[in-house]
């Protein structure tokens, strides 16, 4: 026996097609910025010039899915040193830059941390980039200050090669989560 709630009528079609509209328009707005500000919008989703340059020449996009595949190529390709320029745009869990309300957003879970907790961090923070030579880079969106501590220690005992694949990872789930948020907010404007 079937309900009448399980048959889809028009009220959420109807609600949901505005929305759709307006997603099609900001990837539009996107893909018709001039060349300097598309790169200045891409590089405050990643520092890597690499990255910018090669989904800059993927324009225009026709879906937001086809950006985010394409962002998904890009980390792929990345060399060591096109990493090394992405990731000297994040600053370290537990620091996040100030006034960067991105920055902020991300790291929220660690907002609410224990001073044990903070320094702990702070402390793994820096046995990490002596190991590594860059900072602790993951995906902190939606991570508690206790996940992104036991991530780190979890890591730390990577090799570099492994690390550094892990790392590509995290980016490009960063990546994908700040690609979105861009277009979406230029729908929601």
């Amino acid at each position: 026996m079937t309900s009448s709630s399980s048959t889809p009528g028009p009220g959420p079609v109807s609600e949901v097609a505005p929305a759709g509209r307006r997603l099609a328009q900001a990837l539009a707005t996107f893909n018709a910025l001039e060349e300097h500000t598309a790169a200045a919008a891409l590089h405050e989703a990643c520092a890597s010039a690499e990255w910018g340059r090669r989904l800059l020449a993927g324009r225009p996009y026709a879906t937001a899915g086809d950006l985010l595949r394409a962002s998904d190529a890009a980390m792929a390709e990345l060399s060591s040193a096109d990493l090394q320029e992405a990731m000297a745009g994040h600053p370290p869990i537990g620091r996040p830059k100030p006034g960067d309300p991105t920055s902020a957003r991300e790291q929220r879970g660690m907002a609410g941390a224990s001073e044990e907790l903070r320094a702990e961090m702070l402390e793994l923070n820096l046995a990490y980039q002596d190991r590594f030579g860059h900072v602790f880079l993951i995906c902190a969106t939606g991570r508690t200050g206790e996940q992104m501590r036991d991530a780190v220690r979890e890591r730390i005992g990577n090799s570099p090669e492994q690390e550094r694949e892990i790392v590509r990872t995290e980016l490009g789930r960063i990546n994908r989560i700040r690609l979105t948020r861009l277009v979406e907010e230029d729908a929601s404007a």
